[in-house]
């Protein structure tokens, strides 16, 4: 006699294998009278053994991973790295999910995430606005690093972590005023990542708490696009008289397309120009150990965001949680020729 599968338990009671899925995985949204048909029917047909249903090690213990380019950078692929170690500790798979970097017309999600098969999600790295709301839809423990601007992170249905920004750059920005610099620009695309955003807001309190009105001139907020960032730094550095006497960037990133530019037009600051930057990324070796930054620790962000996921879903119906990541400001003289 083959082994009854939850399959055969949805067909006997013309439900779907995700319904199935749920009870016995703990998942809220079926109704107690329903749950009961389910737990008796998987009796009756021999899938349960004393009353309890057999659960597989994969249907228990496999977290998916939904990422879109996960490789575009160490800071990505340092955090999976101990994020999967960790999770393996706990007798835990980690599953990689790939999603484009944009939504297309026609586009489902893969059927891993639908069908019953993981157990929860991390998210990481997706930053388009119909994919996350269709991932937000998923009924699964989730927890999110980062999300977009767009969304209130009330209407999340996941935990949220975030690496803290507002405070981080009103304490750079302010480096730079401590200096008596007074003409200070921006860039990073705040419409992108809501830590861009509140790395922004951080930015601009800083300056208004010193009677300084940030300068539009000198800063770039629009979307950039992530194929495109040189180019249009370029043109958005070009088309500017006169220079501010620093930049403020959103990331390491940024700050290390500003270093290839000045190296570039070394003529337009010949006494130099104050660059900043976020991440305290270590592979731009043209601004490693020279601009001041805040340090994200991506090993203990994989590490933390492990532990996130396991306490989800072995509380479920606890109230979704927003936790800031306040990472360590390493102060450099930031000064590039």
């Amino acid at each position: 006699m083959s082994k009854v599968t939850m399959q055969d338990i949805a067909d006997a009671l013309g439900i779907s294998r995700v319904t199935v899925w749920k009870v016995f995985n703990h998942h809220s949204g079926v109704s107690q009278s329903l749950r009961e048909d389910i737990l008796n029917k998987a009796k009756e047909m021999g899938y349960a053994k004393a009353g309890q249903p057999s659960f597989s090690s994969e249907e228990e213990k496999t977290i998916s991973l939904i990422v879109s380019r996960p490789d575009s950078s160490t800071f990505w692929t340092n955090i999976i790295h101990r994020l999967a170690q960790e999770l393996s500790l706990h007798n835990i798979n980690l599953m990689y999910t790939y999603v484009p970097s944009d939504y297309t017309d026609g586009f489902l999600l893969p059927p891993v995430l639908t069908g019953g098969s993981v157990r929860a999600a991390i998210v990481l790295n997706v930053y388009d606005a119909r994919l996350t709301h269709l991932i937000n839809e998923l009924e699964l423990p989730k927890v999110f690093l980062d999300t977009i601007p767009q969304i209130n992170t009330r209407a999340l249905r996941g935990d949220l972590l975030l690496l803290e920004g507002r405070s981080s750059l009103y304490q750079i920005t302010e480096s730079i005023i401590s200096r008596g610099l007074t003409r200070i620009g921006f860039i990073g695309d705040i419409h992108y990542a809501r830590t861009n955003l509140e790395r922004w807001e951080g930015y601009c309190a800083c300056m208004e708490a010193h009677a300084l009105t940030p300068d539009r001139r000198f800063c770039l907020t629009d979307p950039i696009g992530i194929f495109s960032y040189y180019q249009k730094l370029c043109h958005f550095l070009d088309s500017l008289p006169e220079l501010p006497q620093a930049f403020v960037c959103a990331s390491d990133y940024i700050a290390h397309f500003l270093q290839r530019y000045f190296s570039e037009h070394a003529d337009r600051i010949p006494g130099g120009i104050v660059v900043t930057g976020y991440d305290g990324s270590r592979e731009y070796s043209n601004i490693e150990g020279l601009i001041t930054t805040a340090d994200v620790k991506t090993s203990l962000l994989g590490k933390r965001l492990s532990m996130q996921i396991i306490y989800r879903m072995e509380h479920e119906d606890a109230p979704f949680e927003l936790t800031y990541i306040y990472p360590e400001i390493l102060y450099r003289e930031s000064v590039l020729y």
